[in-house]
């Protein structure tokens, strides 16, 4: 890598990614330490699936008003800083296109400050008030929404990397088009809500899960800047969803690890490595590990487990199906109604 003209041999944004990384793990190492100060909350014994322990057994007043009032203050401050983000995107095409570098806009720095106080404030309500959004919002709200911005990057990844070891789909440019000109609303909402929906607990799944939640609200803040679009820095956040699925599933003690697992693991080998330049024969020794991988753990297991395998990706790749017929069918009612509205004018 070559010097930039500071004489610095990393550039500003991966600087940025870098000292941020630094920051989140300390944060993380943060919530760990003041853990203890949370064993004496009382919680509802567990109820199984769909049940989430972490909340109060009786909500409070401010327990909701400072759970609610964070997330939607964080939630209108990022949706504030996308839509500003668009504006200069536009006076940048007017001035002649966008132009991605390795430096950072006043606008970036903006929305990590943001993000960083906001972090630190729910850290600070965790520990006052403790509920989150989880007292008034199903578990599984927090987990389709994440679930869905990864198969939104499935969508989006597509003409890069195709959707079948390499293999592309046939997806609409302007159904594309669409699904990036309105990702960063989502995805910050998806982020956002769920980094809320949880207290700063210091189980080892929350753990995980905050350091690979703050992972992606910092790509969040890397618009216009040559890392945000980095192929193995955006690889990297959708591989982290692995370890993270595999840490909780280990943690429930359930035995379903190896669906997380190789479930990923399959999205992995049959997409995600794809894109990146690597040859046939690095992707095959990749394939052939994970087979192998695959049959010594279901050879212990029992092969008549194996279907467990298919369940993530079956799963996403229709809900790349589903997201495309949606945007689709949105787009043509626009269609629709501009028509209308030319017609009737």
């Amino acid at each position: 890598m070559s010097e930039n003209k500071k004489g610095n041999s990393f550039p500003a944004d991966l600087r940025v990614v870098l000292a941020s990384t630094g920051f989140i793990l300390a944060y993380v190492a943060l919530i760990w330490l003041l853990g203890p100060r949370l064993a004496q909350v009382p919680h509802l014994p567990d109820q199984g699936a769909g049940w989430y322990f972490w909340k109060l057994p009786e909500p409070t007043m401010m327990g909701r008003i400072t759970a609610w009032g964070g997330y939607l203050l964080h939630q209108l401050a990022n949706f504030a800083l996308i839509y500003r983000a668009k504006q200069l995107s536009l006076r940048s095409i007017e001035a002649g296109g966008i132009r991605y570098s390795n430096q950072l806009h006043k606008i970036n720095i903006i929305a990590l400050v943001v993000n960083a106080v906001f972090i630190i404030l729910h850290l600070a309500q965790t520990h006052l008030w403790y509920d989150g959004l989880a007292q008034d919002t199903h578990v599984f709200s927090s987990l389709v929404s994440v679930a869905i911005l990864l198969i939104w990057v499935l969508m989006m990844e597509t003409p890069r990397r195709g959707l079948f070891f390499g293999v592309k789909v046939p997806i609409r440019t302007e159904v594309l088009d669409f699904a990036k000109k309105y990702h960063g609303y989502y995805f910050s909402w998806a982020i956002i809500y769920t980094f809320w929906f949880h207290p700063a607990e210091a189980s080892l799944g929350h753990l995980w899960g905050f350091f690979y939640l703050l992972l992606i609200m910092l790509q969040g803040s890397l618009f216009f800047t040559r890392m945000h679009t980095n192929r193995y820095w955006t690889l990297l956040l959708e591989v982290l969803v692995l370890v993270h699925a595999f840490v909780v599933a280990r943690l429930q003690g359930a035995g379903m690890w190896p669906m997380f697992a190789f479930g990923f693991g399959s999205i992995f080998v049959i997409t995600q490595m794809h894109g990146l330049g690597w040859s046939r024969l690095k992707r095959a020794v990749i394939l052939a590990l994970y087979l192998l991988a695959l049959f010594l753990v279901y050879r212990e297991r029992g092969f008549s487990h194996v279907n467990e395998v298919f369940r993530i990706p079956v799963i996403d790749y229709l809900g790349v199906f589903i997201l495309t017929v949606l945007f689709t069918g949105w787009l043509r009612v626009l269609k629709t109604f501009s028509h209308q509205k030319k017609v009737d004018h």
